[in-house]
């Protein structure tokens, strides 16, 4: 039987890097909602065309756009044994629509961590991020800034902030985020599979509380 893990907290929590943790360490592929929205853009589809115009506001894109896009992801081969997602589904209506889709290929939700941490914190790591125009290297002004300014360390290609990591769109992000998906925090509680995680801990203390969570 598949096993998917669905990640949960707000923007700058985490999530990502401890997706990645999770991923090699259970064989998993990370299914980010973001990568899936930007991989569409980046090929032009229909669906990214959509998408983009929602993303480039700090919205969310509709339910039925996001779907489509996660089904698409589950159905290729690497997705056999399950995933991790990262950043879908943000409401109970996805939680739903995920729900169903997850019977089509014979799984469930089986744990879904919530990574926690201070809003003002969410706001300095977020605020801080710089992109590499090239290869997408992220780098961070105070927690790993690249050694020349500007200057991607890899290639030397120039570092961008991308539109949702400006500290306006952050905290519009932020809101948006505690608005729409707070009450999945409460929808998965009832279905007993929420672990409450401390994302203001280290990386290594997080991945350690993940890790107990996963054999429970």
């Amino acid at each position: 039987m598949p096993t998917y893990i669905v990640l949960l907290g707000p923007p700058g929590a985490g999530k990502g890097t401890q997706a990645k943790v999770l991923a090699e360490k259970f064989n998993l592929p990370h299914i980010s909602s973001g990568d899936i929205f930007r991989e569409n853009i980046k090929n032009g589809t229909e669906l990214g065309k959509l998408a983009n115009t929602y993303i480039s506001q700090g919205e969310l894109v509709p339910d039925d756009v996001t779907i489509a896009m996660i089904r698409e992801r589950f159905s290729r081969s690497d997705c056999v044994n399950g995933a991790i997602l990262d950043g879908f589904p943000r409401t109970p209506a996805q939680a739903d629509a995920l729900c169903e889709m997850l019977k089509e290929f014979d799984g469930r939700v089986n744990l879904v961590p919530f990574i926690t941490a201070p809003v003002e914190v969410l706001i300095e790591r977020l605020a801080g991020r710089w992109t590499c125009r090239t290869c997408g290297r992220v780098y961070h002004e105070r927690f790993n800034p690249p050694k020349q300014h500007g200057i991607c360390d890899a290639d030397g290609g120039d570092l961008y902030q991308r539109e949702d990591d400006k500290a306006e769109t952050v905290v519009h992000r932020i809101e948006v985020y505690q608005k729409q998906t707070a009450p999945l925090i409460d929808y998965y509680k009832e279905r007993g599979v929420l672990a409450e995680i401390n994302g203001f801990a280290p990386i290594e203390e997080v991945s350690a509380q993940l890790m107990a969570a996963m054999k429970h």
